[in-house]
């Protein structure tokens, strides 16, 4: 029985190309790359549905592989660039199909299988792009992609006979009308519907992540993680203050605080939980207290006690809660962060 191993992001086109390589015959492994900015398997609230239901139901194998810094070094410069906003496509898929083919020898499998659909993404579904892309790689002829395998150069596996070429589609573009219909003749009723799922698609936290590599080149995990929650705002160079948005995020941030992060609150009434992180200042805990109380309940009050914690001590500051103009001064999302390079 052929084997291959197939890119599985959980998604609807890559369940469907292995859907559509199963009932050729083909023992197909899935393997499922892990990274910092994409849906959080563990969290089912920041994924829309359980990713990986269709592997229980259809009956196909899921190994999991993170790739962790060496997917943070192809974000920070890429060889290939970026796309509109902070993705890094190309090299990442590059990077992908290098790791999946070291499963494929690893298991003895005979060929990739990605969900890929021609022209559906500008910059990495390309027909030039292709196989640019899996010379690159180190797979050329090695990888089919069953849903646009019709417009495409006959791979390795077809010739072998090991994939019946007629058995494969020509999807092509944007559209999922097809890929809905083929999954309602597999009766696939479980997928994700389509919305990027990849962090670095996305404009505001985008600006987030380039305001993070801007000042510190090799950021914690920690950091890059808080990139997912709160009100961000770029105190200086080496201060940050992030500020949740409701209880799930205030939550959030309790769980990751360090002993020498401060976490500020407004007591007694709904609030925020504000951490302010690096070289802080008295000028910046005074500016994080400043924006707990214009994000608390207590906004419309003249002065708010804010309470301020570090570590086991506990303190107090009374202020004003922030104007417009200093949410705007340093908030992430609407000030471009080199304009405060010359803060300290």
């Amino acid at each position: 029985m052929p084997k291959a191993v197939a890119l599985y992001s959980g998604g609807l086109d890559s369940t469907l190309a292995i859907l559509v390589m199963m009932k050729q015959g083909i023992d197909v492994t899935a393997i499922t790359f892990l990274n910092h900015f994409g849906c959080d398997i563990s969290d089912k609230s920041s994924c829309s549905k359980d990713p990986f239901s269709a592997s229980v139901k259809f009956g196909f194998k899921v190994k999991l592989s993170h790739l962790s810094d060496k997917f943070l070094d192809i974000v920070k410069k890429p060889q290939h660039g970026h796309g509109k906003n902070m993705n890094p496509c190309i090299d990442c898929r590059i990077l992908m199909l290098k790791e999946a083919k070291q499963m494929m020898d690893l298991i003895g499998a005979d060929f990739l299988v990605t969900g890929e659909v021609l022209g559906q993404r500008p910059m990495s579904q390309r027909k030039d792009c292709f196989p640019m892309i899996d010379k690159a790689a180190g797979v050329k002829g090695l990888v089919v992609r069953p849903l646009s395998a019709k417009y495409l150069p006959i791979t390795i596996p077809e010739e072998k006979g090991l994939v019946n070429r007629d058995l494969l589609l020509n999807f092509t573009g944007r559209s999922r009308k097809p890929q809905m219909a083929l999954a309602n003749e597999f009766d696939l009723t479980e997928y994700p519907m389509p919305a990027g799922g990849c962090l670095l698609t996305e404009p505001i936290y985008s600006f987030k992540l380039k305001d993070l590599l801007t000042f510190d080149i090799n950021p914690e995990y920690k950091d890059i993680n808080l990139l997912r929650v709160g009100r961000h705002f770029r105190f200086s160079p080496e201060c940050k203050i992030i500020v949740g948005r409701h209880d799930q995020e205030n939550e959030i941030i309790n769980s990751v605080a360090s002993p020498d992060d401060y976490l500020l609150r407004v007591d007694g009434v709904g609030s925020p939980l504000v951490i302010l992180r690096g070289k802080v200042t008295d000028e910046a805990l005074n500016v994080a207290a400043s924006l707990c109380a214009r994000y608390s309940d207590a906004k419309k009050l003249d002065e708010v006690d804010v309470t301020v914690l570090l570590g086991d001590k506990t303190s107090h500051l009374k202020v004003q809660p922030a104007s417009n103009e200093l949410i705007e001064l340093f908030r992430i999302e609407k000030k471009p962060p080199l304009s405060l390079s010359s803060r300290t």
